[in-house]
């Protein structure tokens, strides 16, 4: 252009189905399955049935689509992207698959999401986290979710203790469901390739779901992990933690002398609501990292406490900590029923997390 500067824009094309060219936006997660070897399998180990639904987010073009539809009673596919839906949509058009499948355009963090057995999807994975809370707080509950991850956040879902990708997002993630890796993914299986290798994932959700108040848990948790490698003595000496704790502590004392303790640490029905208040974990690999720099060290407990000498409350916070021998132990390395467990033992002495 005479005058000016032609911008030059990196993009990456591939042909689309019917000879027209599709632009794929990397900034969005665009990365299309290319490898029908890989494709199949993941089909395979989803264990689809004849009469099942399936659920497919980010179908793209649908090379993955079409196997789920030779396999599935129908396929439902949430896409964001106009012009992939339009492309879907013109690659069934006229086939036996046309009526079987539902293509719904629009974000599927903001969509309300129909019945489906089973799920099956190669995510953006900017939303891995969210999504994958949100897929667990559906209702009524689906038999599987088979999900293509990034490869760093998959190995963090399923972590087990002493592991080093062990987290928050662990712990939250096997609360709900039963997890386990399948297949690694190298980068060059996808047009255009991520930067990243990628893990493929099975989730299962419970049932039922532990009897356990989600935001009680997840108060307790962001307290065990904060430094996941500190014993859980000197995580629960610390000035901020104590004064949330005895705040809670006496208002559960006050609405008891009141004769009105409802609400307190309770959870009457489980809603999409209280799983969600689980999502939020993306602190978990700043916190791993910092963790991994001073695994050893062990924290200045006497400035981190600013309480009277003789605190009772302190007192009382440290010696349940030694009853369930829980106050040398440390986040990294306890389990599921560890965690479950202290938490037990904090709410029947009347203190609470939330």
């Amino acid at each position: 252009m005479a005058g000016g500067k032609i911008q030059k824009k990196r993009h990456q094309h591939t042909q689309g189905i019917g000879g027209g060219g599709i632009t794929f936006e990397k900034s969005k997660g665009q990365h299309i399955l290319k490898n029908p070897m890989l494709v199949e399998s993941i089909v395979q180990k989803s264990g689809i049935k004849p009469t099942d639904v399936v659920l497919e987010i980010g179908p793209g073009t649908g090379n993955l689509t079409k196997k789920l539809l030779e396999c599935a009673k129908s396929v439902v596919a949430v896409e964001l992207d106009p012009r992939m839906v339009l492309e879907l949509n013109r690659r069934f058009q006229g086939t036996p698959y046309a009526n079987r499948l539902k293509v719904i355009q629009g974000d599927v963090l903001k969509c309300d999401l129909p019945y489906f057995d089973i799920c099956v999807a190669n995510i953006p994975y900017k939303i891995s986290s969210p999504l994958t809370f949100k897929l667990l707080s559906h209702r009524p509950v689906f038999r599987c979710a088979v999900i293509m991850y990034q490869r760093e956040f998959a190995l963090r879902l399923v972590a087990n203790p002493g592991d080093s990708a062990y987290c928050r997002l662990s712990v939250n993630t096997q609360l709900l469901a039963r997890v386990s890796h399948l297949l690694k993914v190298g980068k060059n299986n996808f047009r255009p390739p991520p930067k990243v290798d990628s893990s493929v994932v099975r989730i299962e959700p419970r049932r039922p779901l532990p009897p356990v108040s989600f935001k009680e848990w997840d108060g307790l948790m962001r307290i065990c992990f904060n430094k996941k490698n500190k014993t859980l003595g000197s995580l629960f000496k610390q000035k901020g933690v104590l004064a949330l704790l005895e705040k809670n502590y006496k208002t559960l004392q006050s609405l008891r002398l009141s004769g009105n303790p409802e609400g307190i640490g309770e959870e009457k029905e489980i809603t999409s609501e209280d799983v969600n208040v689980l999502a939020d974990t993306g602190d978990d690999m700043m916190d791993t990292e910092r963790d991994n720099r001073d695994e050893d060290e062990e924290m200045d407990t006497d400035s981190c406490v600013n309480m009277s000498e003789g605190s009772t409350f302190k007192d009382k916070v440290l010696e349940i900590l030694r009853q369930g021998d829980f106050l040398e132990k440390r986040a990294s390395k306890l389990s599921q029923v560890d965690f479950l467990f202290l938490l037990s033992l904090f709410n029947k002495a009347g203190i609470h997390f939330s």
